[in-house]
């Protein structure tokens, strides 16, 4: 099989074309950007294009497919050549699908814990000894790639992104797959620029539930009021099964789950990581993973990347990073590490840095979502409104937003680390939470001062 991808660094996209190598196939990209990690990963792989750009001299008829990223335009030069030549164009969603119609297919949907249910489930079939094959939006310790492709394995787990497929293709990912088992992890508006009301963005859960197969199950978080809603209305006929917190404890910082008066102890922690560990925990009943086995499993578990990972400690202060960006994510991330250390302050710091988290309209979403937090920091990088050729506004803009007049604002990359460095930590721990990289702080250099500066 020969296939060209047009925007080959993507981070799924890049991903899958590593993956589609290694199970055989001829495999070749475009792009007119391209950034760390996807650079030394497709050269690592003999796959990093020679030259930037678009070059439609490389789309020939003896191509099997082209496989087109979200980054391209309709305008494409490559796009408009495959066009012509009639050749079949999928969006990467739609070619995981073709790549895996002989499997059962696991999928993971929800505004939040996507990546690490997804992990998780993964870690507990990798210690089980299981075959299987994947996609995931995030790097995982002890998986060389994003993506798995394989002929033999009878199973793939993907994460189930609600963003459109491609340009040229304005459905959900999610809704591309044709689940077997779906998880649906919550529900909270995301994505504005494409679903611009609430009731839009909540129809694309309810597609997702009729694109489950017939026979098939779908998981979801019983917490959540909207979700609830959406399945009781559901007439799909497929089996719903809720999942809600599991039995635990929290001992010296150190959170366990008990089954059967077994208490099984926890890398991870957080009442979020608890639902999530419950969804993955029924996906793997159902790939033939005991209970037992699962948590024991899962005591290994260290997280995904990004995702509340512990940067740096002291006996009186942690230093944690997280992806978390959207209003829920923000409160559960908070909430979380409020109540693991519940003797200690949190400085808690995000960065406004999406599409949709910098659109005035949807500002006033946040409101209260810091409020859990001693102290409440909010950074724009002031080159971003710019970048994405949005209307600017203040600090005061963002306080009334957050309803927290106490807030601190900043935007300049410079202007907070000095302010972030100027904090006296003792008993208090730092959260950092963003989707972007705070306009290019080490977080590792300003995690280590914020433990020994004071000690």
């Amino acid at each position: 099989m020969k296939v060209h991808f047009i925007a080959i660094g993507g981070s799924a996209m890049h991903n899958l074309a590593m993956a589609l190598q290694q199970k055989g196939f001829t495999v070749t990209g475009s792009d007119d950007v391209l950034f760390e990690p996807s650079v030394s990963r497709l050269k690592k792989y003999d796959l990093l294009p020679a030259e930037l750009g678009w070059h439609p001299e490389r789309i020939t008829p003896d191509l099997d497919a082209v496989i087109l990223g979200m980054h391209a335009r309709v305008d494409n030069p490559e796009l408009l050549k495959a066009q012509e030549l009639g050749l079949k164009i999928y969006s990467y969603p739609e070619y995981i699908y073709e790549q895996s119609k002989n499997k059962q297919r696991v999928v993971i949907g929800g505004s939040h814990g996507k990546t690490t249910i997804t992990s998780m489930i993964l870690h507990a079939l990798k210690a089980a000894g299981k075959d299987f094959d994947y996609l995931v939006g995030a790097q995982l310790q002890g998986f060389e790639t994003m993506v798995k492709l394989t002929h033999e394995a009878p199973v793939i787990v993907i994460e189930g992104d609600e963003y459109l497929a491609s340009p040229i293709d304005r459905r959900p990912k999610f809704h591309l797959y044709k689940a077997d088992i779906g998880v649906i992890s919550g529900i909270a508006w995301d994505h504005i620029n494409v679903f611009p009301t609430f009731d839009s963005y909540i129809e694309q859960f309810e597609l997702f539930v009729q694109t489950i197969q017939p026979g098939g199950t779908v998981f979801y978080a019983s917490n959540d009021e909207v979700l609830q809603q959406l399945i009781t209305a559901n007439k799909s006929v497929v089996n719903k099964t809720p999942y809600g917190l599991p039995d635990h404890e929290v001992v010296n910082g150190i959170t366990s789950v008990i089954y059967n008066g077994q208490a099984y102890k926890l890398e991870i922690f957080g009442e979020h990581n608890l639902l999530n560990l419950e969804a993955a925990h029924l996906v793997c009943n159902s790939l033939d993973i005991t209970t037992a086995d699962y948590y024991r499993y899962m005591t290994t578990f260290k997280g995904a990347a990004r995702r509340l990972e512990l940067l740096a400690k002291n006996g009186d202060t942690s230093v944690y990073k997280d992806f978390a960006h959207s209003p829920s994510k923000l409160t559960a991330t908070i909430h979380a590490v409020k109540q693991q250390f519940p003797n200690r302050q949190l400085v808690a710091c995000m960065e406004l840095h999406t599409f949709s988290s910098l659109n005035k309209d949807f500002l006033a979403e946040y409101a209260g979502a810091m409020n859990e937090a001693d102290a409440a920091i909010v950074y724009i990088d002031e080159k971003t409104f710019e970048q994405k050729k949005m209307q600017p506004y203040d600090d005061q803009a963002v306080k009334t937003a957050f309803k927290r007049d106490d807030l601190k604002f900043f935007n300049t990359a410079e202007s907070l680390a000095v302010y972030l460095e100027s904090i006296n930590y003792f008993n208090k721990n730092l959260l950092m939470m963003s989707s972007g990289n705070f306009g290019g702080i080490d977080l590792n250099s300003l995690s280590n001062k914020v433990i020994h500066k004071f000690v």
